[in-house]
């Protein structure tokens, strides 16, 4: 296992370019389940939770092939329905797999999933979702069983916004007999992307990006190909590193209005923003204000930039609170940068977040994927070395993090723990 080691106090500059999205690659991979064929993904970024899923449809019978940023997956040879507990245990997106198998084999035997340590991740409504398509669901031991003839368009209104559940819905109803609608769907740029790629297979979605989506079932769907858009959050990441180290960081291949919550944020704070068509700069300064948020679903404030965010408030001038409303004890950042002196107090879903002038270098614990994020983000202010013990979760939604920001003059490294 490997550890991260920073040594604080450089201001970071130059120009670092942004992988595809993990959150869209994913559900585009399981899509490829709907046919038999050879899709052919582009600009897929090289992380643990892409090879993950590429694994677990090795286990389905498909074959998965990387060369570059391109990501080849044949369905021809799919002959299994169950997605198992070993792969599937470290991963969440991997209930992606439940509506396609439905959808095209009638079954599946899909192990409950794992990811990140924090909070409850209910499963509810993805199972009920499948449930009034139809399909004949239940729990045991560890795993959702699933049996379907043919899926029926419904007209499905989610009690919660969930970008998960809305991508299974889209999925299995794409071969659903009739007109599925989902109401309070998702508006997330990775939901855009995932009826992008359904329509090339010969889908019929209409409203992606808006709270009601409209599937018109189809007998059959076909392979295709798809580039992957930018990951919006290594995207927020590197803005954050730029304006936490007073640094002037150019960000290539990026979709600036897939940020604009962020970027107001950073504005707020005095932080300078220039924005391009494909593009962002961040020139941050000394003096950072403090400013709160409130995360929300898309297009407010990503849960997945609020530990981030975090480290920034830390050093800020003056007092910030932010306040998590999409997943409960999404804090588990917070005992690891208090140990780099960060003064944060926690009250149910609300942090209060203090200024204190510098953080001090330390060893901590990554807990989870953006909370690591968020340790590496405070380390690269801190005074001394802060060590970065279990940085596989990282690995899950960062390429080369190290290499990046060693590029743009960070000292950091990837050591044997």
């Amino acid at each position: 296992m490997d550890k991260i080691v920073i040594k604080g106090g450089r201001r970071l500059k130059g120009k670092v370019k942004i992988v595809g999205a993990k959150n869209a690659v994913l559900p585009v991979m399981t899509a490829c389940l709907l046919c038999r064929g050879v899709s052919v993904i582009e600009n897929v970024p090289r992380l643990r939770d892409v090879t993950t899923m590429g694994k677990v449809l090795e286990r389905l019978g498909a074959r998965v092939k990387f060369e570059g940023d391109t990501l080849q997956v044949d369905t021809s040879g799919i002959n299994s329905h169950e997605a198992p507990y070993e792969l599937v245990r470290t991963m969440r997106a991997s209930i992606y797999v439940l509506g396609p198998l439905l959808a095209a084999q009638g079954k599946a035997r899909v192990s409950l999933p794992g990811g990140c340590a924090w909070g409850p991740r209910p499963v509810d409504l993805h199972i009920r979702a499948m449930r009034e398509l139809g399909a004949d669901l239940e729990i045991e031991h560890g795993y959702i069983l699933g049996k379907a003839g043919k899926l029926k368009g419904a007209t499905i209104r989610f009690s919660m916004s969930s970008v998960g559940a809305t991508a299974n819905t889209m999925m299995a109803a794409c071969r659903a007999s009739g007109t599925t609608v989902i109401g309070n769907a998702a508006k997330e740029p990775e939901i855009i992307a995932l009826a992008e790629f359904l329509n090339r297979m010969g889908a019929r979605i209409k409203g992606a990006g808006t709270e009601t989506i409209e599937i018109e079932g189809v007998r059959k769907l076909s392979a295709a190909d798809y580039r992957i858009i930018p990951d919006r959050i290594e995207t927020g990441t590197y803005m954050v590193a730029g304006a936490i180290t007073a640094g002037d960081i150019q960000i290539e291949d990026c979709v600036p209005e897939h940020v604009d919550a962020l970027t107001r944020k950073l504005i707020q704070c005095g932080i300078k923003i220039e924005t391009g068509k494909h593009s962002i700069r961040v020139k941050g300064k000394r003096r950072i204000d403090s400013v709160d948020m409130v995360t929300a679903p898309y297009p407010g404030f990503a849960t997945d930039m609020q530990a981030q965010f975090m480290a920034l408030m830390a050093v800020a001038r003056g007092n910030s609170i932010i306040s998590e409303s999409i997943f409960k004890d999404r804090f588990s950042h917070v005992p690891e940068l208090r140990r780099m002196g960060a003064k944060i107090k926690i009250e149910a879903n609300t942090a209060h977040v203090g200024y204190v002038r510098r953080l001090s270098g330390a060893p901590v614990m990554a807990t989870d994927l953006r909370a690591s994020a968020a340790l590496v983000l405070a380390g690269l202010i801190a005074d001394g070395e802060t060590h970065i013990s279990r940085v596989y979760h990282i690995d899950r939604g960062y390429e080369a993090i190290e290499r990046k920001l060693g590029n743009l003059g960070a000292r950091v490294e990837r050591v044997p723990e």
